[in-house]
């Protein structure tokens, strides 16, 4: 499997104090890559992207962790954090919608968080690590068009909820919800409505939803960051 491992700065050579490790899922790009870059500064990052694991195939998923076992075995020992950061975007009226794009979207954006982290548990519990879930402003909302992908993160808002109730004490679990954040998925969601006059600077950059992992992260031991919204100033 090939793993891309970032190399953690700030810790001298010879350091013997444990260096935390952290798993970031969509690390190859846009927010993921951000947020694994800024983690790198303090942990060792293992930064997936859709070529070492299908979040949609449950059998990529239990490879994937295979492969773990097989290449950095402590983090099936001790996973300090574990991001998920892939997701599946798109936007499509309920009348265009085929069963098999529900399928995928769902699978993607609920169901592979869902069992990524039940066979990470385990090593996050014995680290009494951190689970942060990527969300969105559309976990909150919907509208025209919108019923696919609100529909999985209003999901994954129930599901990091009742994870968050049910590992408190072992695990912390916190939500961030970026409004529009300049990427390419938001270049393509943009010219998908025809809008042609892209302005990335209208809209958050990824290094402010790592910054927001990084809060989720830092946060002391006896408190948990629940829930964190991040919206451009300009609406």
């Amino acid at each position: 499997m090939d793993t891309t491992t970032h190399t953690t700065t700030g810790v001298t050579a010879g350091h013997r104090q444990r260096t935390p490790l952290a798993l970031v899922t969509g690390g190859s790009r846009g927010i993921g890559a951000a947020i694994a870059d800024d983690l790198a500064r303090t942990h060792r990052v293992i930064s997936w992207s859709s070529k070492d694991v299908d979040l949609s195939d449950p059998d990529s998923i239990a490879e994937a962790v295979a492969g773990l076992a097989a290449h950095v075995p402590e983090a099936l020992e001790r996973l300090d954090v574990l991001v998920h950061s892939a997701g599946l975007a798109g936007e499509s009226r309920i009348e265009d919608m085929q069963w098999d794009r529900w399928q995928k979207m769902f699978a993607v954006n609920v169901f592979g968080v869902a069992e990524l982290t039940r066979q990470l548990l385990p090593a996050l519990r014995a680290a009494k690590g951190t689970v942060v879930a990527i969300n969105s402003g559309s976990g909150y909302r919907s509208g025209v068009g919108q019923a696919p992908y609100s529909g999985t993160k209003f999901a994954l808002r129930a599901l990091t909820d009742a994870l968050r109730d049910e590992e408190r004490g072992r695990v912390r679990v916190s939500s961030v919800h970026p409004g529009r954040v300049d990427t390419d998925m938001q270049v393509a969601l943009q010219e998908g409505r025809g809008n042609t006059d892209y302005d990335g600077s209208r809209y958050v950059s990824p290094a402010s939803v790592a910054a927001a992992v990084r809060l989720a992260v830092d946060t002391t031991d006896e408190a948990v960051i629940e829930e964190v919204s991040v919206r451009p100033v300009r609406g």
